[in-house]
């Protein structure tokens, strides 16, 4: 099986070239990842009552969530910029630690990678979709509500509920992905940890053999 070129299969845990967890560029990646969790914590009590409880909801809650929902996509676009910004420095991170990378940055970093892609998908295409669907006020109109185009159903068009519903599922799938990102790059902690102590457990086992036979070569 051919070697990938552009992996530096020479370098490990112990080169001075390794960008691993403490490195600036995990910083990087760590802080937007906390800084969109924290966000959506704040969405959780919003998105609980239409997903983590069988209660009843009663009809004035889906027009509270509406207007919040509203008020959140019409902010002024500097909000939408900082986002935008936050989001690629998370890329940003992750290509300094891809460039020439070692076997642990593409198996720990390409999965967080995956993650994080799969992470801006589901904002771009559901989330971003989602709030402009709620701003513009679409149910209101003559569709009643959002068209979808699935390649089984065909075209469903979602009422309120369930495209508040659908909203609010995505929220939870967006931190789920969010702390894999976080869970991976824990255990890439874990690894380099590990490797370090059997590293310098290994050259202590040798200065103990080095030093009993210079000790053997003494009394001979």
């Amino acid at each position: 099986m051919a070697k990938s070129a552009w992996v530096d299969w020479s370098k490990n845990t112990q080169s001075k070239d390794y960008r691993g967890t403490g490195s600036f560029a995990t910083f990087l990646i760590i802080g937007p990842v906390c800084f969109f969790l924290g966000i959506l914590f704040a969405s959780f009590p919003y998105d609980y009552p239409l997903l983590w409880t069988s209660d009843p909801v009663p009809d004035a809650y889906y027009g509270q969530l509406e207007q919040h929902l509203k008020f959140m996509h019409q902010s002024p676009p500097l909000i939408a910029r900082l986002l935008n910004i936050i989001m690629f420095v998370g890329f940003l991170g992750f290509f300094i630690k891809l460039f020439r990378p070692s076997e642990a940055n593409v198996l720990f970093d390409g999965a967080s990678l995956v993650l994080y892609v799969i992470g801006a998908g589901v904002y771009i295409a559901n989330i971003v979709k989602g709030l402009r669907s709620v701003s513009a006020g679409i149910w209101d109109t003559e569709v009643g509500g959002v068209k979808h185009d699935g390649p089984l159903t065909g075209e469903v068009i979602l009422g309120r509920e369930d495209s508040l519903k659908v909203l609010s599922a995505s929220n939870t799938i967006l931190a789920l992905v969010l702390v894999g990102v976080l869970v991976l790059q824990a255990g890439q902690w874990y690894a380099e940890r590990k490797e370090a102590d059997d590293f310098e457990q290994l050259e202590k086992e040798d200065a103990e053999k080095k030093a009993a036979a210079a000790g053997n070569k003494k009394k001979q």
